[in-house]
């Protein structure tokens, strides 16, 4: 834990040097509102910037587009576009595109399920029409053959 206090040390003398000789241009461009607490740079809070907007209860709010309240529909929130509000918080878009979210992976979960079990029941159709890979390919590689016999024939 010493060495560490040490090679704390070390680079903070180390960076005081080459603080203190930096070219003159450079000092000239470093910003005059930083001072120094702990050896740390940090903004100073002489003159904060007032908010652009007030917010009621302190949530910033957001007008939604178009998309954002047809998902806010879907999901729910409201049963028709004339019930939004004019401006809406974050949250409550998030929470509505969470739960658009989690319906759509329902729906490519569902489907997924059915197109397993279409592809099953055509599989079963097609083996009892002796329809197998195994006779497609063979049939396919007969076929090629007698092209390259009547070829080689007629060659």
């Amino acid at each position: 834990m010493g060495s560490l206090r040490g090679l704390r040390l070390v680079a903070g003398s180390c960076f005081r040097l080459w603080e203190r000789d930096v070219f003159s241009s450079l000092k000239l461009t470093r910003s005059s509102d930083l001072k120094r607490i702990n050896g740390f740079c940090t903004k100073s809070q002489e003159s904060p910037k007032a908010p652009s907007r007030i917010y009621t209860h302190g949530v910033p709010l957001h007008k939604p587009t178009k998309w954002e309240k047809k998902i806010l529909i879907w999901s729910g929130r409201f049963k028709k576009e004339d019930d939004i509000p004019e401006t809406i918080s974050f949250e409550m878009l998030d929470a509505a595109k969470n739960k658009v979210r989690v319906k759509v992976s329902y729906i490519m979960i569902a489907l997924t399920v059915a197109g397993c079990i279409l592809m099953i029941i055509e599989g079963k159709k097609a083996a009892q029409r002796h329809e197998t890979l195994t006779s497609l390919n063979l049939a396919k590689k007969a076929r090629l053959r007698e092209e390259a016999a009547m070829n080689a024939k007629t060659e």
